[in-house]
């Protein structure tokens, strides 16, 4: 059994070499063909909507090539292409953003700084005008919110992580007020959306991936704002409520699979 262990650590690790070598690999090109995009479109797309849906492609294939990660999602036709959100998100791990591009629906994601740094991807998210945050900054904080205000008011959505960093054991934890005083402010709709399974392939702290993970995602019906009376704080504990009680439930509805794969 140990030997076993230590032989499936060793693959994990070679396997996550290979994997980081064709990510940045392949991100060295397809930048350039970001940029490329945004060139040609930029005059007449001033939201950098195709570009956005470039890196969707880009970001989800990541996922794709894995033939052990299986990504399922329900409810996407809670996110109507046409229509401005508040998305907010669960944040389990680095990998969550490569398996949120999958929504395939645009949006302005909202990261940390240091993530814009990172070549080809910090280039990427620069050229599509993500919002960056400089975590525990308030001036930062300030800005930040700002400028989703902007975008909101442009019509275009944002995606933002309420939790404010990833958790540590894959488990809900409380959430931060940005997002849902944009949402009150504006008037504009929040959409919870649940991931779970991530955890698994990438925890806080681990520098090698795991290769067999079911992952879910889980897109709830928008919540206006108007629904919830109390202001942001309300409507945060609303939408928190929300997405624990259904975190619950996608666990509950993966034990018996787990059960059976043993």
């Amino acid at each position: 059994m140990c030997t076993q262990k230590v032989a499936s650590s060793f693959i994990d690790t070679l396997l996550t070499r290979i994997y980081v070598v064709y990510f940045f690999a392949s991100s060295a090109v397809l930048v350039v063909v970001a940029a490329f995009i945004c060139l040609v479109t930029a005059p007449f797309d001033p939201n950098r909507r195709l570009l956005h849906y470039f890196a969707c492609w880009w970001g989800h294939h990541y996922i794709q090539i894995v033939p052990k990660w299986t990504c399922h999602f329900e409810g996407k036709e809670h996110i109507d292409p046409a229509k401005t959100y508040v998305l907010v998100a669960n944040h389990q791990s680095f990998v969550d953003i490569i398996v949120l591009y999958g929504l395939m629906r645009p949006f302005k994601w909202v990261s940390k700084e240091s993530i814009f740094k990172i070549p080809f991807v910090g280039w990427n998210m620069l050229l599509n005008q993500y919002v960056q945050i400089k975590r525990g900054n308030m001036s930062s904080i300030k800005d930040m919110l700002q400028t989703c205000r902007q975008w909101l008011m442009r019509g275009a959505s944002v995606l933002i992580f309420p939790e404010g960093t990833r958790s540590e054991h894959g488990e809900l934890q409380a959430f931060r007020d940005g997002a849902f005083r944009l949402s009150s402010e504006l008037g504009l709709p929040v959409v919870p959306i649940v991931v779970d399974g991530t955890h698994k392939i990438m925890p806080k702290h681990s520098n090698t991936l795991c290769f067999v993970a079911p992952i879910t995602v889980k897109i709830l019906p928008p919540v206006s704002p108007k629904d919830v009376a109390g202001g942001s704080a309300q409507l945060r504990n609303h939408v928190h409520k929300l997405m624990q009680e259904t975190l619950s439930e996608m666990r509950r509805e993966k034990a018996p699979e787990l059960v059976l794969s043993q």
